[in-house]
Order: structure tokens, then sequence, then C-alpha cells
């Protein structure tokens, strides 16, 4: 797959899965429920230990059927072993260009964390594909959509804060997509083993995003 179609893949699912957790034995069943839910673009975090392990089996168990990334990759080295290990894009909590560099070097997307309008655009012209604004808890929608009102050239990825509440005025604040992370990817869940939680909440975050894109496109 080349870059582009990876970057349509995300436009097109519009959700980013955030896999986070203390262990990584049951993440690639989190990973199937995401999938069953309708939800094929998933990023596992380097918070999690044995994480390129689990990118490794991750990729090995769904193949293309997923788009498979690593997030809160924080330099080049975890950047380039990720990209290794099968991840297709990264995404950092912060604006790093040299990560932003050698994505495009090895022509993965990359999604940059930004707060500011300035680190959103600086971001955007290091080669950002998409910038996740973080934490958007913080501002909420509102934040978004004033600084989509002077960057309406900037693809912005609202993470934290994005709930079955909030994901419609993020949606029509002018988000590209959204990132989840425990509001879909319950820890209680994971550590239950309770994989028909996930999945029902990805079919209903699935459902909730169709349902704004298409009442945004009416107006």
């Amino acid at each position: 797959m080349s870059r582009e179609s990876d970057l349509q893949r995300v436009l097109d699912t519009g959700i980013v899965s955030i896999i986070r957790a203390k262990s990584g034995e049951q993440l690639v069943n989190v990973a199937k429920a995401l999938y069953e839910g309708g939800i094929d673009v998933i990023e596992v975090t380097f918070t999690v230990p044995g994480v390129l392990d689990i990118i490794a089996a991750v990729k090995k168990e769904l193949g293309n059927k997923i788009l498979l990334g690593a997030g809160t990759v924080l330099d080049t080295e975890t950047a380039r072993a990720a990209i290794l290990a099968g991840a297709e894009f990264i995404v950092t909590p912060t604006v790093n260009p040299d990560v932003i560099k050698l994505c495009n070097r090895y022509s993965k997307v990359i999604m940059p964390g930004g707060f500011t309008p300035t680190e959103v655009l600086t971001a955007w012209d290091a080669g950002a594909d998409i910038v996740k604004v973080f934490p958007a808890e913080i501002g909420g929608p509102a934040l978004l959509k004033a600084i989509a009102g002077p960057l309406p050239q900037v693809r912005l990825l609202p993470t934290g804060g994005v709930t079955l509440e909030t994901l419609p005025s993020f949606i029509k604040a002018g988000a590209c997509a959204v990132g989840l992370g425990s509001a879909l990817v319950e820890a209680k869940a994971v550590e239950s083993g309770d994989m028909a939680r996930i999945r029902s909440l990805a079919e209903q975050y699935v459902a909730l995003l169709k349902k704004s894109r298409q009442e945004l496109a009416a107006k």
C-alpha cells in the first residue's frame, strides 16, 4: 500500500483507535475486536511493554485487514524501529521535525501532536499528513474550530476528550478524523477480556461518525 492510500484510509475510516494497556497479552484480541466493530485504523502506543513484538504479532494476525501504526513515538530511533516492525503510520505527542522527516523518507503517514496554532502550523510545514490536536479535552471543539479557521488546509485529528457525547461537535468543528483511546478501548474491558464490549463500542462510534458526517454534508 502507498502512503497516499494509507492516508486516505485514515480519512475514510475517520477513527484512529489507540490501544494502551499495562500488558500486551490481550492486545491482539483487542485489535481483532476493533476490526470486527468496523475500525480498521489501529495505533499501539510505545507505553505498552513489548510493543514491537505486539506490532509484529498484530501485523501477522490481521495483515492488511487493518492499518497498523505506532503511537507515543518520541524520537527517530523509536520511529524507525516501529516501521521495521510493521507500523504503517507514526503518531507523536509533540512536534519533532526529525521524526516527521524520517517518516517522509520511508513514505509512512505521520501524525505529530500539536496544541497551539504555532505548533500545528510548524508540524504541517515540516511535512505532517495530519496534525493530532492534543490534548483536545482542553479547549474541546471550540479550540479545534478556532485553529481550523485560519488554517483550513491543515488536517486536524483531535485526540483526548472525544466521546460519544462530544464526537459530533468535533466533526462539526472541522476534524478530519478523531483519535479514540480509553473512551473506546476501556481498561476494564481489556483487563477482563470483554472483547464484546470493545466491539460494541467500536460499532457505536462508527455509526455516530457516519451520522455526524452525513449531517455536516447536508448543511
